[in-house]
């Protein structure tokens, strides 16, 4: 049971920000957000899998850096957009123009 709760608890996280990306795409924050959400879930399941093994913790630190980065970059997208177009709608813009 308590092995379940290791593994299924990371896992049950990733499903679930999963399926809030594929089925709200209507604003773009929220997709951010259940982005983060999915990078959250795969650090945990990361932390377990490499305590579970008595490896160092580096890797696991690298990768919240490269997360860090990638959420600024998206939050500056976010900001960008909401300049230009005025909100955050999927439907106010298209993605073909430039």
């Amino acid at each position: 049971m308590l092995m379940f709760m290791y593994w299924g608890f990371p896992i049950f996280m990733f499903l679930s920000g999963v399926m809030i990306f594929v089925f709200n795409c209507k604003h773009l924050l929220v997709m951010l957000l259940s982005l983060e959400f999915m990078v959250l879930s795969l650090f945990m399941f990361m932390v377990i899998y490499l305590s579970l093994f008595n490896y160092e913790m580096f890797f696991s630190m690298l990768y919240l850096t490269f997360c860090v980065c990638e959420g600024a970059l998206g939050l500056s997208i976010l900001v960008s957009m909401i300049r230009t177009h005025g909100n955050d709608y999927f439907n106010s813009f298209s993605i073909l123009q430039c």
